[in-house]
């Protein structure tokens, strides 16, 4: 099993920058990739970044392109989330994300998610 905590979600204005932290922890598992998605009030659940550990290429949903940053520390396990330039659109629930091989088998793991609030 894999365990992810959140961290770093709040209210920022328009324009303003936040960083999300989230740390995997665990016995007998190595990740595949981490990252985040987020989902807003009626919509669907959306890839923001993910970072792919072999290569340590990135993906990034096409509206936070040139705005976000996600880099990882792969001594701690945790991922982070650089936002910057944000807008009113990007408020939503941001959910840390892990495809990770545990326990024989590959599996997604979810957080519990946190909330971005983009408002003046």
């Amino acid at each position: 099993q894999v365990q992810l905590v959140e961290s770093g979600g709040g209210l920022v204005q328009p324009g303003g920058t936040l960083r999300l932290s989230c740390a995997a922890s665990g016995s007998g598992f190595s990740i595949n990739a981490m990252g985040w998605y987020r989902q807003a009030p009626g919509k669907e659940r959306e890839l923001v970044a993910l970072y792919i550990t072999s290569g340590g290429s990135t993906n990034y949903g096409d509206s936070v392109k040139g705005r976000f940053t996600i880099s990882r520390d792969n001594a701690k396990n945790t991922v982070y989330l650089q936002m910057s330039s944000l807008k009113p659109e990007d408020t939503a629930v941001y959910y840390c994300y892990v495809d990770a091989y545990s326990s024989g088998s590959f599996a997604h793991y979810w957080g519990q998610g946190t909330q971005v609030t983009v408002s003046s």
